[in-house]
């Protein structure tokens, strides 16, 4: 990897990080650059139109390391139950370590730029549809109608992001932990169903 594509990855990283964690607001071009340990100047050669730029970039980068994890974690079990669910424990846990959104959701972005930046809304609507598309693909797997699939996806996708909210806000699993409760009633009716 040469010393450029090298500088752009760390401002990206960095960006990404920040945005996730603290916000697009909070989070300022200087203070992006000093995370990455990029020199001054490489921030407007890689992102020429400035923080907007660097965000979209950002959140598809985000996007990509949300959905690979869902991914891995959902296609590691064959009972979409159990496969959820090991979602939630493993964002359980990596907030009680952390306490941070990084690589778990794009709220605290979307909700700063919804009505901002069309750019960023966009963005951020592609890649809630995306993860949505990821559950409903396991839904399918488990032999569920696409028009229930569609709906349960975008119903999961929602639950789970709102309770990544609810439970860095009251530092506590508990929204977490009731999702993956009622995640099973609700999916057990369904699947017994079919």
């Amino acid at each position: 990897m040469n010393s450029k594509t090298n500088s752009k990855e760390k401002i990206l990283l960095a960006a990404s990080n920040l945005f996730q964690t603290k916000g697009y607001a909070a989070t300022g071009l200087n203070e992006i650059l000093k995370e990455s340990g990029a020199p001054k100047g490489s921030l407007y050669y890689y992102f020429p139109n400035g923080k907007e730029e660097l965000a979209l970039e950002a959140i598809k980068l985000a996007k990509q390391a949300i959905s690979s994890r869902l991914k891995i974690t959902l296609n590691s079990h064959s009972n979409p139950i159990q496969a959820i669910q090991a979602l939630i424990k493993n964002i359980t846990r990596d907030l009680k370590e952390t306490n941070e959104l990084q690589d778990m959701s794009l709220s605290l972005i979307a909700l700063e730029t919804y009505s901002s930046s069309e750019i960023l809304r966009i963005a951020c609507c592609e890649a809630f549809l995306s993860l949505q598309n990821i559950y409903t693909e396991k839904l399918l797997e488990s032999g569920l109608p696409k028009d229930t699939a569609n709906e349960l996806g975008k119903f999961i996708q929602i639950l789970i992001e709102g309770a990544i909210t609810v439970s860095v806000t009251e530092k506590s699993p508990d929204a977490l932990l009731t999702v993956s409760n009622q995640i099973e009633i609700l999916l057990k009716s369904y699947l017994r169903k079919e």
